[in-house]
């Protein structure tokens, strides 16, 4: 790509090919933030990767400012949030009504809920240097090794790690492996693996990844559908990590992160299901999903299939509803797609 507005191929259907004019292109394209990111490592991913749904990436939090005539439409596109609105943040455990859907573990495999965030006054994931990197590493990791009581654990940088360490983390399936294209033409797979690490407590039932997709993956898991407790942990180890880091949060995205997408309450609350039956009438399952602002995808996450007739249930919606909500719509169209299970 040079001086000139990239070349997008006539099927491009990314958010990116229908907001970039070429001449928002001429407006934006000298412009840099104070940590030096430019329009074009923000749009790198998405001109390298014209299949992208998105196609953008902030590297700052300056990036959603000084880029606005860009990131603005693709946000309220994708989270139906405009300029002007307030995100408000909830996570306490207390305003949440999810009491077990399936106690008799007939359906609901696991639980898990997670986070991004990303510390205030550093530059985000695909503009971040190898110094500022390694602080940040350090940071963490330090807050992370004063967590306490079922939250402590054990960190585990990537660098140098031993063969059996990584064989336990790959069969625990806690092991994230280097970027995918879209990450590695954002610039996140810089410097790999220095910087990054994983952290778990001894039960296995919170970790953190460190230095991924955004700096810190707050998650909090555990077998079968109690989506209180989990939600609770996550809570806790959130308040815990807040007390000895400042996360870059703005009153109108709410928690920045690098991917547009995650903005606002920066959360994925999902459960492994087991819906063999309701997986034969697509249209009914999909109506349930779409009541309730929910995503269906595969055993293995974003882009792969269902196998054995079990789905990955996570909430849709990120910007301009508060974390609660965004855990209640996962557990009410749970019960609803459990009932419809039942049912046939």
């Amino acid at each position: 790509m040079t001086n000139d507005y990239p070349r997008f191929p006539n099927d491009c259907k990314s958010l990116l090919c229908k907001y970039l004019t070429p001449e928002l292109f001429e407006t934006l394209k000298d412009k840099k933030t104070r940590y030096g990111f430019t329009l074009r490592q923000a749009i790198n991913s998405g001109v390298i990767n014209p299949d992208s749904s998105i196609g953008v990436y902030a590297g700052d939090e300056e990036s959603y400012e000084l880029f606005a005539p860009l990131f603005d439409p693709i946000i309220e596109e994708y989270h139906g949030f405009t300029k002007g609105q307030k995100h408000l943040s909830d996570m306490n455990p207390e305003h949440l009504k999810a009491p077990n859907p399936d106690p008799e573990g007939n359906y609901i495999l696991s639980t898990r809920i997670r986070v991004g965030r990303n510390l205030h006054c550093f530059p985000l994931g695909p503009n971040i240097a190898r110094r500022e990197r390694l602080i940040a590493e350090c940071m963490i990791s330090d807050a992370l090794k004063a967590l306490e009581g079922d939250l402590a654990g054990e960190y585990y940088p990537l660098l140098g790690m031993s063969k059996e360490v990584q064989q336990q983390l790959i069969e625990d399936h806690f092991l994230f492996k280097e970027g995918d294209r879209f990450l590695e033409a954002a610039g996140l797979n810089r410097d790999w693996p220095e910087g990054r690490g994983i952290y778990h407590n001894r039960d296995k039932t919170f970790l953190v990844w460190v230095n991924e997709e955004d700096q810190l993956r707050i998650i909090s898991m555990q077998p079968g559908g109690d989506i209180e407790a989990v939600f609770a942990r996550l809570s806790r180890a959130v308040a815990a990590l807040e007390k000895q880091l400042t996360f870059a949060f703005d009153e109108h995205l709410g928690y920045i992160t690098s991917c547009p997408t995650n903005l606002g309450t920066a959360m994925r609350a999902s459960v492994h299901i087991r819906l063999p039956k309701l997986a034969r009438d697509m249209e009914r399952f999909k109506a349930i999903t779409d009541r309730h602002h929910l995503q269906i995808r595969g055993i293995h996450g974003e882009h792969s299939e269902s196998e054995g007739g079990i789905y990955d249930i996570s909430n849709r919606r990120r910007l301009g509803i508060t974390e609660v909500e965004a855990v209640q719509e996962m557990h009410d169209g749970v019960v609803e797609l459990i009932e419809a299970e039942a049912s046939l």
